[in-house]
């Protein structure tokens, strides 16, 4: 069930990905990761952007997968405090012997102490005279600047990936869906190295699962429902309690298109008939997954 994900190149000062993990957590360092699908360069493929913060500089990657599914193509942008120019800018890399250019604005973003901005601010990526992604709410300014046309398909947001640091308490944000309110998500996990390990995983504020016995059930899968939305919950805790070193678990949170009431009505239906719950319940994933990297540290 592990997702391995080496530390994105805008984390390091070279030009070479650094694989070592111990330097995420040394520099207070963080990552946010999304995923797109859209037609580029005349098919359809992922485009990743990536969002680094460490204390000496926020980092920004924008990388497009390769015709054999490895993303190959790649900008990087520093955007260091004293490097006011870096803030605005252009990048053109070659796909497939095609040029894409990347085009960013972040004078006035803010982060709100966030990794990725969270208004004030455009990224977009740019092939033969056409928007393929625009991230951002200055979408005006993006079109402006670039001067091409938006994309004839709209690009879809298959998976967000995060990068949370903690010893015993795990907190983000996140959308289940790309027109929602914002959810807290906390994960909190006592006597992690003993032999009555307990988790807790809380969503704004009220305990949606609670797993005891966790050296037992270090891996697992439960259904929620957050605002009336089916949500798959996978979690994996094993090298929290099994490996030396720095460790991370993963969490899987996998909404579904079978909202509360159609399970309720359904639920009736199979009382009714006598049909198996499950033949009612189960459902199709909506095809977004948000995926957090749970590192424990100290």
């Amino acid at each position: 069930m592990h997702d391995p994900i080496g530390v994105p190149a805008c984390f390091t000062s070279s030009e070479r990905p650094v694989d070592d993990s111990s330097i995420m957590t040394r520099s207070g360092q963080s990552i946010q990761i999304s995923v797109y699908q859209t037609k580029i360069v005349g098919q359809c493929r992922l485009i990743t952007i990536t969002w680094c913060k460490n204390l000496l500089l926020h980092g920004l990657s924008v990388s497009v997968e390769g015709p054999d599914g490895e993303s190959q193509y790649c900008c990087k942008v520093e955007l260091k405090p004293w490097s006011f120019w870096r803030k605005q800018g252009s990048k053109k890399f070659i796909v497939d012997n095609k040029a894409v250019d990347v085009v960013w604005d972040l004078k006035a973003a803010k982060f709100n102490g966030e990794t990725q901005p969270q208004s004030d601010y455009y990224v977009a990526v740019v092939c033969d005279k056409e928007v393929a992604l625009l991230v951002g709410d200055m979408k005006k300014d993006a079109y402006r600047r670039t001067s091409c046309r938006p994309s004839l398909i709209e690009p879809i947001l298959v998976a967000r990936k995060e990068h949370v640091f903690g010893k015993k308490k795990y907190s983000s944000r996140i959308k289940f869906e790309e027109r929602g309110t914002f959810h807290e998500i906390t994960i909190e996990c006592s006597s992690a190295d003993g032999v009555n390990s307990k988790m807790e995983i809380i969503i704004d504020g009220q305990i949606a699962i609670n797993v005891k016995h966790l050296q037992w059930k270090f891996r697992g899968k439960e259904s929620i429902f957050v605002n009336k939305t089916r949500v798959e919950v996978y979690w994996d805790v094993h090298d929290w309690l099994f490996s030396p070193g720095l460790r991370n678990a993963l969490f899987v949170f996998n909404p579904t298109s079978t909202s509360l009431s159609a399970v309720l009505s359904n639920e009736t239906e199979a009382e009714n008939s006598g049909s198996s719950r499950e033949d009612y319940t189960s459902n199709g994933s909506t095809g977004f997954c948000f995926v957090l990297y749970a590192w424990k540290v100290g």
